[in-house]
């Protein structure tokens, strides 16, 4: 077999790897690219968007809000698909190259065609782009650590998780000002832009980052035999049936969280835009309170390990499911305050958008105890053998709420246009959809059984 010319195994040493930096300024930049497009999305849809003939062509609030969770739940589909084909045929280099090439088409189509046929193709590009890519990246962090720095491995998942929302926070902030001054070809063309400077910055450092191998064919058959299609080894192993049952259960009632979370890039985007957007002595575009969220994550994440969760256990044993369902209320809770905003409004009031952060500071708590906490919940009750299934299956649960919040938008829509929810009606049954889910969800997590599958130290030890 031909000496490949890139590294294929971690070279043993305590510093972090020599690639660190291009996938740190990859992933910032292509989470701008992701958060800055979809930040503005509804705006544009409501706002901007385009007739064939060159006349507005406008949206309502409920389609363009079915549009866009239908668009989150594609994207987040796409990671099993994502999985195979980077496991078994090109390897994560490669699947990121190449689709990468596809998310910048995507960029292009939506910054150079604004109707809803360019719509409709860079969407689809971007979802399928972004989605494929989602597994491949984080999963070639993990790659790059052998057993003499594996120590730093946690401390640099911290700091790739910085990256992310640092991109996003800008994003979230700048796009908007870029939509509202310069029109939706620069809106949706500087983040275009972006993608491909995380795109080269990837492609740079080829010769500094380590490229596992495809499985192949041998490989094709262990992932479908073990992960997808195997039936038959499970049905010899029944504890090990309950268990993916089991998680299955627990991933289906999370996706109710991720039904009202995304809404803050749809529903709550459009009622800003209702508000008085006077605050702090500047004036907001509807948009740009979304950057809300990202900037809060970073605060409250380190504020929970270090002070809350602790405080709370002395209370309280603050098991993982204890703590999704802690969160599960929080976020009912987020939804009471665009509640309260939509009852001012009727009553002819406009609230500050201001308020809003109220809203951001008790959703991005939820997300810290129930998106953060199932994602570790995931990996360590998931049994060995089904590692990626199951985190897959966790992504799934995005793309299940949002279908979800797609769906109830597309059957609320009025013939004339109207809402069969309109105004705080809407946010109610979120809210009540939400505490429905919570309290069910407590007696079924009552009667869980934890059992954690970590995988052995020694493989990973010989094979450094």
């Amino acid at each position: 077999m031909a000496k490949s010319k890139y590294l294929t195994a971690p070279i043993p040493s305590k510093k972090m790897p020599a690639g660190m930096p291009c996938i740190l300024t990859t992933e910032a930049s292509e989470r701008f690219a992701f958060y800055g497009m979809s930040s503005i999305l509804v705006v544009f849809m409501t706002r901007n968007l385009m007739g064939a003939n060159g006349t507005l062509d406008l949206m309502a609030e409920e389609p363009a809000k079915a549009w866009f969770h239908w668009f989150i739940s594609a994207v987040y589909f796409m990671p099993l698909i994502g999985a195979v084909i980077s496991d078994v045929w090109l390897g994560k280099f490669k699947t990121i190259i190449w689709f990468s090439m596809v998310y910048c088409v995507g960029f292009i189509i939506l910054a150079l065609d604004h109707t809803r046929l360019g719509l409709i193709g860079g969407l689809a590009l971007i979802a399928m782009a972004s989605g494929i890519i989602k597994p491949c990246l984080s999963a070639n962090v993990g790659d790059q650590f052998g057993a003499s720095n594996k120590h730093l491995l946690t401390k640099f998942y911290g700091w790739f998780y910085f990256s992310i929302n640092l991109g996003a926070a800008i994003s979230m902030y700048k796009c908007p000002e870029l939509l509202d001054k310069y029109g939706p070809a620069v809106g949706f063309g500087v983040p275009g832009v972006f993608m491909f400077v995380a795109m080269v910055s990837y492609w740079l450092g080829r010769y500094k980052l380590v490229h596992i191998p495809p499985a192949g064919k041998t490989g094709r058959r262990e992932t479908l035999d073990k992960e997808v299609i195997g039936i038959r080894t499970l049905a010899k192993h029944w504890e090990t049936i309950v268990t993916l049952v089991k998680l299955c259960i627990i991933f289906l009632f999370v996706s109710m969280f991720f039904a009202l979370f995304y809404q803050s890039e749809s529903a709550w985007v459009l009622q800003a835009g209702k508000m008085n957007l006077r605050w702090l002595g500047k004036n907001w575009l509807p948009a740009q309170m979304q950057a809300a969220n990202p900037v809060l994550i970073m605060i409250l994440i380190p504020l929970f390990s270090y002070i809350i969760y602790p405080v709370l256990n002395r209370l309280w044993t603050l098991t993982p499911l204890r703590k999704i369902g802690i969160g599960m209320f929080l976020t009912a809770a987020s939804f009471l305050v665009p509640v309260w905003i939509e009852i001012q409004l009727e009553r002819g009031f406009q609230p500050s958008i201001g308020w809003q952060v109220v809203a951001y500071i008790f959703l991005t708590a939820a997300e810290v105890m129930v998106s953060i906490t199932a994602l570790e919940f995931a990996y360590t009750q998931a049994p060995k053998k089904m590692k990626s299934l199951i985190q897959s299956i966790n992504l799934l649960a995005i793309s299940l709420g949002n279908a979800f919040t797609a769906l109830v938008n597309a059957f609320i829509q009025n013939e004339d246009g109207t809402s069969k929810l309109p105004g705080a009606s809407y946010y109610w049954f979120f809210v009540i959809s939400m505490l429905v889910t919570a309290a069910i969800f407590i007696p079924v997590a009552m009667r869980y059984r934890v059992k954690e599958y970590i995988q052995d130290e020694t493989s990973a030890e010989s094979s450094a």
